[in-house]
């Protein structure tokens, strides 16, 4: 009989990319994966080997920015998954969220076996459940304080029936020819989340630094952030702010000798095509659970900051010292350790 599973990620690109590993699992023993994911993770799903299809559904209790809810809403989402004719559903979520909400709206629509992890408990809208000191973790790790993210939404779907086929490893399709030729670096300056974001007058220093070290500096970002682009790219790099798709933007990070990112989505992408990065992390997050997976890497910022582990959105501390006290000196000095290790790009693609 053939076996339809839903793997949902309602995230963003960075998150979904972190759940490819697990997707890779279920597609090993499901017939059809569908990503279901929410609208700013689809570029992503879209890159994931093992999916067949990707559904967006904008979920406001995942995403700040979705539509309210309301009765027809909620309607309208049953009855485009019921379409869907599903057989199961895995719920992959953060150790800050709760899969109760989308497993209440997937049971809604007639799916009839549901696996997540969830501390609370679940009722009938679980069918298999991942919890601390579950037997399918590795006793030494604390299912909400020690994995990371990758790592927990394997154990995610171990625990649904679906066991790591391969190395685990951040992996998206192959891709075409990146529209940069030559070897260079690329320093990607904007966040999804400001609180994440190394200052631009800072990375504009760097790519002065880094140019002035020898390295051809590429400086990427989205169509919404091409000022910013300009700016940090100035007459020492070259500014490709807008100028390529998420598929090119792997390209480019795949061919780079190494990437310079703030903890957002390029970082995961970057890891994704293999490729080295210096992290410029702002510990509003854990680091253990979002650094840059599967490849080597340099972490850079204060760990031990006072905004560490609020998840703010915005820096709580006047001047953002986590990452503005990076110097472009150490930039250089990351990339240049990075580069020496001679890591060749390119090597998760497929």
């Amino acid at each position: 009989m053939s076996v339809k599973v839903l793997a949902v990620r309602l995230d963003s690109d960075g998150d979904v990319l972190l759940t490819g590993p697990a997707i890779r699992a279920i597609a090993a023993r499901a017939d059809e994966v569908v990503a279901v994911v929410g609208p700013k993770g689809r570029q992503a799903a879209g890159l994931l080997p093992g999916v067949d299809e990707v559904v967006v559904w904008h979920c406001s209790w995942v995403d700040g920015d979705a539509p309210a809810l309301t009765p027809e809403s909620v309607a309208a989402t049953v009855e485009r998954l019921a379409a869907l004719g599903a057989d199961e559903a895995v719920v992959f979520t953060s150790f800050h969220q709760s899969p109760l909400p989308t497993a209440l709206v997937l049971r809604m629509a007639g799916v009839r076996r549901i696996a997540a992890a969830s501390v609370d408990f679940p009722g009938d809208l679980i069918d298999v459940r991942l919890r601390p000191g579950d037997p399918a973790l590795d006793p030494t790790v604390d299912l909400d304080d020690d994995l990371p993210e990758p790592e927990r939404a394997l154990a995610i779907a171990g625990r649904g029936g679906y066991p790591r086929p391969d190395d685990g490893s951040l992996r998206v399709r192959a891709v075409g020819p990146s529209p940069v030729t030559g070897r260079y670096v690329v320093l990607h300056p904007g966040a999804s989340v400001p609180a994440r974001a190394w200052p631009q007058a800072r990375c504009a220093e760097a790519v002065t630094a880094l140019r002035a070290a020898g390295h051809r500096v590429v400086v990427t970002g989205s169509p919404s952030e091409t000022a910013l682009t300009a700016a940090v790219a100035g007459r020492d790099g070259v500014d490709l702010g807008g100028a390529t798709s998420f598929a090119e933007l792997a390209a480019v990070l795949r061919d780079a000798d190494a990437v310079v990112v703030g903890n957002t989505g390029p970082a995961h992408l970057a890891a994704a095509v293999g490729t080295p990065v210096v992290s410029l992390f702002a510990p509003v997050v854990p680091a253990r659970r979002w650094a840059p997976y599967g490849v080597p890497h340099v972490l850079l910022g204060d760990q031990h900051a006072p905004c560490r582990g609020t998840r703010a959105r915005i820096c709580p501390v006047p001047g953002h010292p986590c990452l503005a006290d990076v110097s472009a000196a150490e930039v250089v000095r990351a990339v240049n350790a990075l580069v020496s290790i001679g890591c060749p790009a390119g090597v998760h693609g497929e």
